[in-house]
């Protein structure tokens, strides 16, 4: 179906054919996935798979059936994905100007031109497309969020239950157990590195997570997600050790407000802007403008971090079916950050939550 529709856009864009290159992209429009191959759409609504061979009887086998063509690629690389790109009769061909590297689109381009084509890039091709997901789409992000929230909720149990032994376990400790039990839970994986930052590292937005052991009387902010049959869920939440200073109590409460107001900012036909000006500006107004350091959110499906950005300039209109982030945080240098993190689906009357972790905070 994606498939079908990108063909009319190629058409109306006077191309004859578009090659898609990047993994996330050839996953879209054909639900194949390897680590080497592309798609050749033509206008005149041809639908080609092209991979080498340690792929192609899989790929024969899973898209013949379905009216894909499915051809191999063979070295010299070059020269032989341009000639079965020809073979289509293409002329005017659109690539992804995005996604390939300098080198590759250079030599590409080169040997494409041998053989009478001309290369066009662009950039964000299939964004209007991926933006606005469809019911089979949003189920499998739900699925992703329901076995995050699981395995979440499992580990604030053990952290209770070793309560006494905690400063004994190390930030890397809490990512082993949610990437173990992600697996078991039959996920591909995570969507990205799970941070997990305990303590003054909390204060880092994107901390990578190491060795450092979790600290009482602190914050711990647990950031994680994984991938469910090639969608990804984000979820963020920001857990009590005990009794942290004050300020961060009072901080989280703020979050907490910020977040609520930016779900009620969220509603088909607005421009996406009002979702982070809610959060910001309420953030702003409680004296933390300066420690809100990055955007509300992100849209989220195949790739953890895809169209369209929630931030304070984005006039992209919101559209029944987008799916994305909501996460304002607050981070005080040297002293610890929260986070508070849910997807969000819009639909004509306002933001559908796919978490069901409350917001309230979590004591250990």
């Amino acid at each position: 179906m994606h498939a079908e529709r990108v063909v009319k856009k190629i058409s109306r864009e006077g191309l004859d054919g578009f090659l898609f290159s990047s993994q996330p992209s050839v996953f879209y429009l054909s639900r194949f996935s390897s680590t080497h191959a592309y798609v050749l759409l033509t206008a005149e609504g041809k639908k080609v798979l092209i991979t080498d061979g340690r792929y192609i009887l899989k790929a024969e086998k899973f898209l013949s059936p379905l009216g894909w063509e499915v051809r191999e690629v063979t070295a010299p690389l070059f020269d032989n994905l341009t000639q079965i790109i020809a073979d289509y009769g293409v002329k005017k061909l659109g690539v992804e100007g995005d996604r390939l590297k300098l080198d590759f689109f250079e030599k590409f381009k080169c040997k494409a031109n041998e053989k009478g084509i001309k290369v066009i890039p662009y950039g964000g091709f299939l964004d209007e497309f991926r933006m606005v997901k469809t019911p089979e789409e949003i189920e499998k992000i739900t699925k992703a969020v329901e076995i995050t929230e699981k395995v979440f909720l499992n580990l604030v149990e053990f952290l209770k239950e070793n309560r006494k032994r905690l400063t004994q376990l190390t930030e890397q400790d809490l990512r082993s157990f949610l990437v173990c039990q992600y697996l078991k839970e039959g996920a591909k994986g995570e969507s990205f590195p799970s941070i997990v930052a305990s303590g003054e590292n909390s204060a880092i937005p994107h901390h990578e997570t190491g060795n450092t052991p979790l600290k009482e009387n602190s914050l711990l902010l647990i950031d994680t997600g994984v991938v469910w049959e090639g969608y990804c869920s984000d979820f963020t939440r920001t857990l009590f050790i005990g009794k942290p200073d004050g300020e961060l109590i009072k901080v989280y409460d703020i979050v907490r407000e910020a977040h609520l107001r930016a779900l009620e900012a969220v509603k088909a036909g607005r421009a996406i802007k009002e979702v982070d000006l809610a959060a910001r500006e309420y953030i702003a107004s409680r004296g933390y403008g300066e420690f809100f350091t990055h955007s509300t959110g992100h849209g989220v499906g195949i790739e953890i971090h895809e169209p369209p950005r929630v931030y304070k300039t984005e006039e992209t209109p919101m559209v029944e079916g987008m799916v994305f982030t909501v996460e304002p945080g607050i981070y005080l240098p040297g002293k610890g950050g929260v986070r508070l993190e849910n997807i969000v689906v819009v639909t004509e009357e306002g933001a559908k939550v796919l978490q069901k972790t409350p917001l309230e905070p979590i004591e250990i």
